[in-house]
This record gives C-alpha cells, sequence and structure tokens, in this order.
C-alpha cells in the first residue's frame, strides 16, 4: 500500500525535508497507510517517522518534528492508497452497464467505497462491506455517509439490486446511527419496482430514523439508448411524476411541521416531466444534496435573478449560444427572452439531443462534445456550462476541451454558475 505524491506544497515540512512529487508514501511510524483518512490520525503526533520510496524503489525513513495539527504539505493521486472497493451489484437501473463500449476507463468503475462516501460524497450500498469496514466507520467516526437505499423493503432492494444479501439494509443503517453516524440517503426510484406503496414505506422508515437519516433524495432512472440484454425498464410519465410530485410535496410538509426542515426533496426532473412548479429555495433547507441534482435548476434560477437584476445594459459584440439539456431548456430560455428585452442582447439557450445516450437522456451534466458542436453549427459564439466537462477536461465523449475549441468555428467560453454566466454574457 503506497500513496503515490502527486504535490509537494512550497516551504512545508515535507518540502523543507527533501520529499517530491513522484515519490511514494509507505508508512508512517511503521505502519503502513490505507488513505488519506488514516494518514490524518497516524501524523497527529508531534513526531513522526516517514518511509519513503523514490522512483528507483529505494525506500528512506523520515523523522518529522512538529506541532500537533501541523500539515505536511503532502498531495496524493488518490484518496485511497489500496485501492477502491468496487460495487459487485448488478442493479437493474445501473447507468455504468448503460454506458457505450470503448471508452476511458474511469467511467465503468463502479465505485462503492465508504471512504469515498465521507470524503466526497459518493453513494454507497452496504452491500459490499466487510465488518472490519464497519468497525472503522465508527471507531474513527466517519460522519456523515451518503447510503443508497432504493427501498427499504428487503424484497424489492434485493431484486431492484440482484443481491440477495441487499435486504439486510435496515439493520446496517441502525448500527450505524445507533454509533453517531449520520446518514443522507438516495433512491433511485423506477416504475413499477420502487414507487407507490414500496417508496411509502421507504420513506416512513427513514423518517422514523431522523435526525440521524438528514435528508431523503428521490431521483428518477436515466435510460440509455445502450440496454441491450439488460432489464426492461421505462421512464415516468407525466402523470406519474406528477403523483410523486403531489406525494412527496405532502411529506415535506409533514416534515416541516415536525423537523423543521423538508427532509425528503426530489430531483429536478420530476418537476419538469410532470410541468411542476419547482419549489421554493427555502424548501431545500440549503441544497444539502444539489451534487444529486436536487435543486439545481431553482438554485440556479434564483442567482440568476439576483445577478441579472443588477444588468442593465451588455457590452458584448458578439451574442452566444449556451447548450443545455432539452429538460432544462424550457425554464431557462425565459429567463435569457427577460435579459435580452432588457439589454437589447440576442443570446439564447440551445436544448441539445443527446444522441450520444439517446433523446431519454436530457439533462445538461450528461451532454458530450460532439453532440454540442452538431447543435451549435455555424455559431459564432459558445459559453459551455462547466458542468459538461470533467476535472481533466473531457467531455463523457473523451473530446478534450482543446479539441473542442480547434473544431469550433468562433469563441469558446465556459461558466461554472449562473453569476459567472451573466457576467460572460454581458461582456
Amino acid at each position: 500500500m503506497q500513496g503515490i505524491i502527486s504535490a509537494v506544497r512550497r516551504n512545508s515540512l515535507a518540502e523543507n525535508a527533501g520529499i517530491k512529487a513522484g515519490e511514494k508514501l509507505c508508512a508512517v511510524n511503521g505502519v503502513s497507510v490505507h488513505d488519506i483518512i488514516e494518514l490524518s490520525y497516524l501524523v497527529a503526533d508531534e513526531q513522526i517517522v516517514l518511509t519513503i520510496e523514490d522512483s528507483e524503489c529505494r525506500q528512506r525513513q523520515i523523522v518529522i518534528e512538529k506541532y500537533t495539527d501541523e500539515e505536511l504539505g503532502l498531495e496524493f493521486e488518490a484518496a485511497v492508497f489500496d485501492g477502491v472497493t468496487t460495487c459487485y451489484n448488478n442493479c437493474v437501473f445501473c447507468f455504468v452497464d448503460q454506458m457505450i463500449p470503448g471508452m476511458r476507463e474511469s467511467l465503468y468503475v463502479r465505485d462503492d467505497d465508504y471512504r469515498l462516501s465521507f470524503l466526497y460524497g459518493n453513494f454507497i450500498t452496504l452491500t459490499n462491506m466487510k465488518e472490519e469496514d464497519f468497525e472503522q466507520i465508527i471507531k474513527t467516526h466517519m460522519s456523515p455517509l451518503y447510503i443508497s437505499v432504493h427501498a427499504t423493503r428487503p424484497e424489492v432492494r434485493c431484486q431492484m439490486m440482484n443481491n440477495r444479501f441487499a435486504g439486510e439494509l435496515m439493520s446496517k443503517i441502525n448500527r450505524l446511527v445507533e454509533a453517531g453516524i449520520s446518514i443522507h440517503t438516495q433512491i433511485v426510484c423506477c416504475p413499477g419496482y420502487n414507487d407507490g406503496e414500496v417508496l411509502e414505506q421507504t420513506y416512513r422508515d427513514l423518517e422514523a430514523l431522523a435526525p440521524m437519516v438528514e435528508t431523503m433524495a428521490v431521483v428518477p432512472v436515466g435510460i440509455t439508448k445502450h440496454r441491450e440484454h439488460l432489464t426492461p425498464m421505462r421512464l415516468f410519465s407525466k402523470p406519474e411524476a406528477a403523483a410523486i410530485v403531489d406525494k412527496v410535496t405532502v411529506w415535506q410538509q409533514e416534515c416541516r411541521k415536525k423537523f423543521g426542515k423538508s427532509f425528503v426533496y426530489l430531483g429536478d426532473e420530476f418537476y419538469l416531466l410532470a410541468e411542476k412548479q419547482l419549489p421554493d429555495a427555502l424548501w431545500y433547507d440549503g441544497f444539502p444534496q444539489i451534487e444529486n441534482g436536487i435543486g439545481l435548476s431553482r438554485s440556479f434560477i434564483d442567482e440568476w435573478q439576483q445577478i441579472a437584476a443588477k444588468t442593465d445594459v451588455c457590452n458584448h459584440s458578439v451574442d452566444a449560444v449556451i447548450p443545455v439539456g432539452t429538460s432544462a431548456y424550457k425554464i431557462l430560455q425565459p429567463l435569457l427572452d427577460n435579459f435580452n428585452n432588457k439589454t437589447g442582447s440576442k443570446h439564447s439557450f440551445i436544448p441539445v439531443n443527446n444522441e450520444f445516450f439517446g433523446e431519454t437522456i436530457n439533462v445538461t451534466g450528461l451532454l458530450v462534445g460532439k453532440d454540442i458542436l452538431n447543435a451549435a453549427q455555424g455559431m459564432k459564439r459558445i459559453i459551455l456550462p462547466a458542468v459538461v466537462l470533467n476535472q481533466d477536461n473531457l467531455f463523457l465523449d473523451d473530446m478534450s476541451f482543446d479539441d473542442f475549441k480547434k473544431a469550433f468555428d468562433g469563441k469558446v467560453e465556459r461558466a461554472v454558475n449562473a453569476r459567472e454566466l451573466v457576467m460572460l454574457l454581458s461582456r
């Protein structure tokens, strides 16, 4: 087990000790290190001994004296040194199984590692954990964790995940809760599987564990065109989505009276499909699951309106287009129409059909470079939502940002949020 050092901060303890990027951390005080969480405990002493291995596999020991909470200044290629725990379930809704073959390996990794749940908010199933994993969580108080529940009814969860042990979920959640570990939960809702009475039971079971179960997010299943040989699955209809919105709204009203917060939240797609108004920001309680697409549209709209209200004149020379998923287009274009009328500009959102995954995938974050280029042919200026690129500046179809700029016959910019977008549109 070795942590590959990606960077050493300038003037840090590590740099002063002669440690370099590309070397490996093998042990602290003779103890092998599994991840950066364990590392934080091992380096807490005022004197530590690091075992470092250089590029020629030669090891040396370095003694460092430090203050108790003083950082070493090391950064690592990965948070987990001993390999990420992967998922061995065979869920009927798994998005990874619907990916087109031949793409970069990282897109096919189905991580189910509790350490990444604690560090980054990745959702885990609890089905791929050993007894020592639970003990480590409790010992080091890794809280909160993010858990993919899907259904609390045992036979339904086993069916959906194709794992005969998946029905043991609630005993595992209870164990964590009793140990003081708080939990955020997610339900990928699939028609005919875990909606209706099953969803009602899941809500009641999780709500009974509040406040240690902090949130319950319900997101609709996503279906791509690459489902050959997979379990048949369909999307929710408009009336079905409307019924779920109505039901969850009642639950939210119950919870706001009981806990002072909504507790259960719906993915934006449910409101867009049902053509129902998004809840006010107050009902999202600070957007605790916004990275899961919960309240993303409401947050964007409110930020846009706040910034756009202060903008009267645009100094731009070329009108811009902003590619978005077809689901978001309906609620975003009216905002831009008002902005254009106020500023005299002619910017526009363009709805991009997702040919890569299939038109049933209609969210902005899953748009690919090729589809955006096709939709923006003939345009002279484009502003990309940053959500379409990963940390390596790659689209999901492996097109790089640089290749996109070369292929687009015009100016290419990108915006991280509504504030940046309004500022770019005003230039």
